[in-house]
């Protein structure tokens, strides 16, 4: 029988009448004759939950002990899900990430997937058997501790696992109906697309859009793994991500979506030397502390001064590492002073159309000049061009770029569970 690789968002499964729910659909498809291994998120809100109740007892917890506790929600997810459908006469056997296989990297919080060995799981299917694996996490072989692989990391667990064992789709729940041309929760109209590709995709899910997670696409694309994002809430046909190698003929829309991502920084090191050097100098010391930049700008150097200032952005949680870093090493720099700005936002339009159409930059600045949202930073590639602005306009500035491309549909959108994943 063919394999399906099903993936439940905690949304999907966040009470007991949702995973009944959810139970009911896995059994449906064991039934219409495929083999399935399910992945879970924990249920609702409890990952959030639990990193709480960490900080309430210690402010900065030990990165192996939260891994620990942190992965405690998925295996309750897990555990129930199995019993709901075992009462719907299907057999099914729940694992955790390491039992399932799941091998990782050393680094707690944000550990990345070295080697996938679902030998168990492959025993499960061979039973009869609907597998359940606990996403998000696994284990490092060197130093047999559990590990979570970081936010939207079950997303990562599904396409993983639909590539070791060969899955004829990974299908990806959420509380909405498939990716839509904008956050349906900012933009009433957006509309659901029912193909996109996974270099669109990626673009989309690094500018912010929380459907799919950019390291699961990114493996998706990769290793082969066709991803359907679907609603668990309906039966409606949902979006297909659709990598080159599949040979499907698709004219690629001008635009195919606008992203936004409140999470990142701006830093700005005031007065650096203008002089070779000094930008990898910065940038080697902001490696160290272990932060991903994303957008980078460098003004003209001061004549009277031959001084320059360098901006980036990055996420907010690696901001203050970051900073104390550059502190450290200001003397060898030789930079006058730091600035934080924690109160913007980015917004990116992300279309494979745009590489053979002129004046999307026009109609982009453009709608936003109108609408009297001033841009700070500008960032480009083959087929996205991100800005960044102040947090407070982001959302307007999302609904007037999306008007502007004729993304808007006749109907509103729906999120299902009011999380939009």
């Amino acid at each position: 029988m063919s394999l399906i690789v099903q993936k439940f968002g905690g949304s999907s499964v966040a009470d007991a009448e949702s995973i009944k729910r959810v139970a009911k659909r896995i059994v449906e498809t064991r039934k219409a004759g495929y083999d399935v291994v399910v992945v879970v998120s924990a249920m609702g809100d409890t990952t959030d939950e639990l990193f709480d109740l960490a900080e309430q007892v210690v402010p900065v917890p030990t990165g192996r002990e939260l891994d620990m506790l942190l992965t405690a929600g998925e295996r309750i997810s897990m555990a129930l899900l199995a019993m709901s459908i075992k009462s719907l006469g299907v057999d099914a056997r729940s694992y955790t990430g390491s039992q399932a296989g799941m091998v990782t990297d050393a680094q707690h919080g944000a550990a990345r997937i070295v080697e996938v060995s679902p030998r168990r799981v492959q025993e499960a299917l061979d039973d009869g058997a609907v597998a359940i694996v606990a996403g998000f996490q696994g284990f490092n072989r060197g130093t047999g501790d559990i590990t979570t692989l970081g936010r939207g990391g079950s997303d990562t667990t599904a396409v993983a696992l639909a590539a070791a064992l060969g899955a004829e789709t990974c299908e990806i729940y959420t509380d909405v109906d498939g990716i839509f041309t904008a956050d349906p929760r900012i933009v009433k109209s957006a509309r659901k697309v029912n193909l996109v590709t996974s270099e669109e995709m990626l673009e989309l899910a690094a500018a912010g859009a929380k459907v799919l997670d950019v390291r699961a696409v990114e493996y998706a694309r990769r290793h082969g793994v066709k991803i359907h994002v679907r609603s668990s809430f309906n039966n409606n046909a949902g979006t297909v991500v659709i990598n080159p190698k599949d040979g499907e003929n698709v004219e690629e829309a001008i635009i195919t979506g606008v992203a936004s991502d409140l999470s990142e920084a701006k830093i700005t090191v005031v007065g650096v030397p203008d002089v070779p050097g000094k930008a990898a100098q910065i940038f080697t010391i902001v490696a160290t502390a272990n932060a991903n930049i994303d957008m980078i700008v460098q003004n003209v150097s001061a004549a009277s001064t031959g001084r320059t200032d360098i901006s980036f952005t990055l996420k907010k949680s690696d901001a203050e590492d970051v900073l104390r870093a550059l502190t450290f090493n200001q003397e060898d720099v030789g930079f006058e002073s730091l600035q934080h700005d924690d109160q913007i936002g980015k917004l990116s339009v992300v279309g494979g159309g745009m590489r053979t159409n002129a004046g999307v930059s026009a109609r982009l600045f453009t709608s936003l000049f109108e609408a009297g949202i001033n841009m700070e930073m500008i960032s480009t590639s083959e087929i996205r061009i991100s800005v960044v602005t102040r947090a407070d306009t982001v959302a307007e500035a999302v609904r007037v770029v999306h008007t502007a491309f004729g993304l808007d549909g006749d109907e509103e959108a729906v999120v299902h569970a009011g999380t939009g994943r």
